[in-house]
């Protein structure tokens, strides 16, 4: 019959030899032998034995609880399997669900939007699509302004949404107010809203530059989802929002 010293059992099962003393010490592993010079002598059972111990342990056992379930004599080998067999898919359910929520949590971080899909609907609306959300990245995910932006807004909560939201939705009321006067867009007035527009980006997504805000003045007029979004509340509203923008750099970077 084989034996192995303490040594030889600690490099075989990866656990260090002061566990496999203090195991020996509360009785949880006591080594089949010893050698005429008392040296600890583990047998092939005493093996088994610690892996069914790792075993428990790995599972968040305690040492008194593993000692409870391995000394019952009541318990076969093969129902010791059985529990086992149960326990690990148990385990793996419960690693699956926190894989799952990890996974949420690292694709809320990189979209920058921690929200529920319910939570979604609930601030931004019926119209709201996360396919947005991915053409965003496409289009802009190299650029410092979005990593800026995922940083800031990957801090944000459902409350810090709602009050950007009621933000704009104030400022989209504005807009149609200095539209509907007839107010030029190069006029003080609409220059000035122009520049709440630009100060709301600045304020919560990223550092808006000029130029910047030239670029999105642009999509205004040339993307019929975004051009759809201002006309929706004015017949014209995104042109002259354009042109205000415009007018608004233009002045700034004179």
């Amino acid at each position: 019959m084989s034996t192995y010293s303490v040594g030889q059992v600690a490099a075989i099962a990866k656990v260090t030899v002061r566990t496999l003393h203090h195991y020996d010490k509360i009785g949880l592993l006591s080594p089949g032998g010893r050698t005429p010079a008392g040296y600890r002598r583990y047998e092939d059972a005493d093996l088994d034995r610690l892996q069914q111990i790792l075993f428990y342990r790995e599972l968040g056992f305690s040492l008194e609880e593993i000692a409870d379930i391995l000394d019952d004599d009541s318990v076969s080998p093969t129902e010791h399997l059985r529990r086992q067999h149960q326990l690990i898919t148990t385990r793996i359910g419960q690693l699956q669900e926190m894989a799952a929520a990890v996974e949420q949590a690292m694709e809320a971080r990189r979209m920058g939007i921690q929200l529920t899909p319910e939570e979604k609907f609930e601030v931004f609306g019926a119209e709201y699509q996360e396919s947005w959300e991915t053409e965003a990245e496409e289009r802009w995910g190299h650029t410092d302004a979005w990593k800026q932006s995922q940083q800031r807004t990957g801090q944000y909560g459902k409350a810090d949404w709602q009050r950007i939201q009621a933000d704009m939705e104030s400022l989209n009321s504005r807009l149609v107010e200095g539209f509907r006067s007839g107010a030029a867009a190069d006029s003080a007035e609409a220059m000035e809203l122009a520049e709440a527009h630009r100060r709301h980006i600045c304020d919560n997504f990223y550092d808006c530059t000029y130029e910047i805000h030239r670029g999105i003045a642009g999509i205004y007029v040339c993307d019929p989802r975004f051009t759809a979004t201002y006309e929706k509340l004015a017949t014209g509203l995104a042109q002259w929002l354009h042109d205000a923008m415009i007018a608004n750099a233009d002045a700034h970077q004179a």
